[in-house]
C-alpha cells in the first residue's frame, strides 16, 4: 500500500539559469529547506511544477539524484514523467530505477488524441511491467482526464499502480475517487485552493503547487486536520487560497518561483518559452505572502 507516501509532498520547481542550465545548489538547498527547515513527509521532482515537460530524460535522472543525496532516504521521493507514448515514459522510469525512488508519477499521454479507457489501462500496466517500478497516476491533463471509475479499475486491477494525484478543483470527483477506491490505493490531492476539505474527506496527502509556494504552512494545515482542530485548520485555509490565487495562472511555475523568491529562496527562471511572472502577479503574490505573514 505505500503508506510511506502521505502528507505533504511539495513538487519541487526546477531552478533553471538563464542560459538554460540547472542551478544544481539551489535546487540542492530547496530539497534540504523543505526536509529540514519545512518538516514535510516527502518530495516529488519532476512534475508540472517543475516544468517536467521540458526536461530530457538526462535532466530528470539528474534532478532525481541531486534530490535523491540531499533527501538520504529522510523521505520518499516521486519522480514525475511527462511524455506523449508509453515506450518514451518506460524509458524514463528506468532511467531513475536505481536511484532510491519510492514512486513514479505519470502523466496519460495527452497529445492531440486521447485513448480509450483500455489503451489507458495497458500503459500503466505496460509501464509498471516496464519499470518493475510503483506507479503513481498523474490525473490532470483536462483532455485525458480518468474519471473516478477508470481510475478505481486501473489501480486495482493493474499490479504495481499504487494510487493517484488527482488535481483540478473538483471536489466532487475526489469524493467519488476516495468512496469508490478506499484504502486499496494513495490518493493525493492536487487540489490546491481546497486543500483543507480534501483532508477531511480523507485524502492521504497533497502533491500540488501551493505546497512548493508555502510548504510551512500546508504541512500547519495537514497537522490541523490530522489533530481535529479544524477552527486552526479553516485559518490556515483562508492563508493559503489568497496565495493560490496569486499563484494562479498559465505561467504557474514561474509564479511558484516568484513566490519563492519572494521569501528568500533562490529558484531560478522558466525554460522558455514560458514567460516569468509579470509585476501585476509579482505584486498579487508579495500581498498574500504578506497577508499569510510569509514574508
Amino acid at each position: 500500500m505505500h503508506e510511506e507516501i502521505y502528507g505533504i509532498v511539495p513538487p519541487l520547481t526546477t531552478p533553471f539559469r538563464p542560459d538554460d542550465t540547472i542551478d544544481e545548489d539551489a535546487l540542492r538547498a530547496d530539497a534540504r529547506y523543505m526536509i529540514e527547515v519545512a518538516r514535510v513527509h516527502g518530495l516529488a521532482v519532476c512534475g508540472s511544477t517543475g516544468e517536467g515537460h521540458t526536461l530530457t530524460t538526462a535532466e530528470t535522472r539528474r534532478i532525481t539524484q541531486i534530490v535523491a543525496q540531499e533527501v538520504k532516504g529522510r523521505v520518499p521521493l516521486i519522480t514525475g514523467i511527462i511524455t506523449e507514448s508509453t515506450g518514451a515514459a518506460i524509458e524514463r522510469g528506468r532511467a531513475v530505477k536505481d536511484l532510491g525512488v519510492a514512486a513514479l508519477q505519470v502523466t496519460p499521454p495527452h497529445y492531440i488524441f486521447r485513448p480509450d479507457d483500455d489503451a489507458l489501462l495497458r500503459h500503466y500496466e505496460a509501464l509498471a511491467k516496464g519499470t518493475g517500478m510503483p506507479i503513481i497516476i498523474y490525473n490532470v491533463v483536462p483532455s485525458v482526464y480518468l474519471s473516478p471509475q477508470l481510475l478505481t479499475r486501473i489501480i486495482t486491477g493493474v499490479e504495481g499502480v499504487i494510487g493517484v494525484k488527482q488535481s483540478a478543483g473538483d471536489l466532487k470527483l475526489l469524493a467519488d475517487l476516495l468512496l469508490m477506491l478506499g484504502n486499496r490505493g494513495r490518493i493525493m490531492s492536487a487540489t490546491d485552493a481546497v486543500l483543507y476539505p480534501s483532508f477531511v474527506l480523507g485524502a492521504h496527502g497533497a502533491i500540488a503547487a501551493i505546497l512548493a509556494a508555502a510548504p510551512t504552512l500546508c504541512v500547519q494545515l495537514w497537522d490541523a486536520v490530522q489533530a481535529g482542530d479544524h477552527k486552526r485548520a479553516l485559518t490556515l485555509h483562508e492563508k493559503l487560497l489568497p496565495i493560490w490565487n496569486g499563484i494562479w495562472g498559465d505561467n504557474l511555475p514561474a509564479n511558484v518561483k516568484c513566490a519563492e523568491e519572494l521569501q528568500g529562496r533562490k529558484a531560478g527562471v522558466p525554460r522558455a518559452p514560458m514567460p516569468a511572472s509579470s509585476p501585476a502577479q509579482a505584486a498579487k503574490i508579495r500581498e498574500a505572502l504578506h497577508r499569510a505573514g510569509l514574508v
